[in-house]
């Protein structure tokens, strides 16, 4: 299959930008051309590539090779950079990257801290089960993930583990779980979760009790935010050892020393090689190894 680079970044322009007229502006052509491109491409390949909404957005083939457009571009620019090409864009390079909220309020930006600001992050922010989508769409070059599946095109390691236990405010644990947190008493505690994505609290109601609780829930979408929420009495909710090893002490109460959640997480990222996005491996790979189990 022959796929021409014009074609493929016609493509990525197009769902960038959100319509075929802001692309032909990115690319300095007329929308006509970025049509004709688009069209070119579906052609050769025999798909349809994009969906044409506002914005366009791409099918799941288009996806494909979206990345794979993606990916071509950028170790393009890399090696353009490498040999002073007065034609790639002033400035450091923008590394679009996934990764769990828990994660950057925890370990992860300490990590990127590192590379001293050789680079500028496009971080996008999504549960660790799903972060996977985001580099199987082509919207970033490398996730943390919870899947252990490598998407395809991409390489993948594991980091380590996050702990997760269930905690609450010495007050809230009094009030609500006198005799512990028994199954009846977690049936009717309120309970805070991060987002309708989140299944930790759930997966550790059903591991305790062996049964489906509905239980009064808080959606509090934000690392920081969830904690606080926990901390001041809201509900209980699955905190990271990282976050509470923080607290002072006698601040939150472990309702079940023993009922803890490890959550696995994976390093994956695109398969062609980069400097840049090697060095920000190389970074996240020795922050894991200090920070997760």
């Amino acid at each position: 299959m022959h796929l021409d680079p014009a074609q493929l970044r016609a493509l990525s322009a197009a769902v960038s930008e959100g319509t075929f007229d802001a692309a032909a502006r990115t690319l300095h052509v007329t929308p006509s051309a970025v049509s004709q491109r688009v069209k070119a491409l579906e052609t050769a390949v025999g798909r349809v590539l994009l969906t044409r909404t506002k914005p366009v957005r791409p099918t799941p083939s288009g996806e494909t090779l979206l990345r794979l457009a993606r990916q071509i571009q950028a170790v393009t620019d890399d090696v353009a950079r490498e040999l002073g090409d007065e034609d790639v864009p002033s400035g450091p390079q923008v590394i679009p990257l996934a990764v769990n909220a828990d994660s950057m309020a925890t370990w992860f930006l300490p990590a990127l801290a590192t590379l001293g600001g050789s680079l500028v992050f496009d971080l996008h922010r999504s549960d660790q089960d799903r972060t996977a989508d985001l580099l199987r769409q082509g919207a970033v070059m490398a996730a943390v993930t919870a899947s252990a599946e490598p998407v395809p095109g991409c390489v993948i390691e594991r980091l380590g583990s996050m702990r997760y236990r269930p905690m609450a405010s010495p007050a809230f644990a009094r009030r609500w779980f006198p005799d512990g947190a028994t199954p009846a008493e977690l049936a009717h505690a309120p309970v805070v979760v991060f987002d309708r994505d989140d299944d930790l609290q759930h997966k550790y109601l059903r591991r305790r009790t062996r049964r489906r609780l509905d239980p009064p829930r808080h959606f509090v979408p934000g690392s920081t935010d969830f904690y606080e929420a926990v901390r001041l009495g809201l509900g209980w909710g699955m905190l990271p050892d990282l976050q509470t090893a923080q607290a002072a002490g006698g601040e939150f109460t472990d309702l079940d020393p023993r009922g803890h959640i490890d959550v696995r997480l994976h390093w994956q990222q695109w398969r062609l090689r980069s400097v840049s996005l090697d060095a920000v491996t190389a970074a996240v790979r020795a922050a894991a190894a200090t920070a997760l189990r």
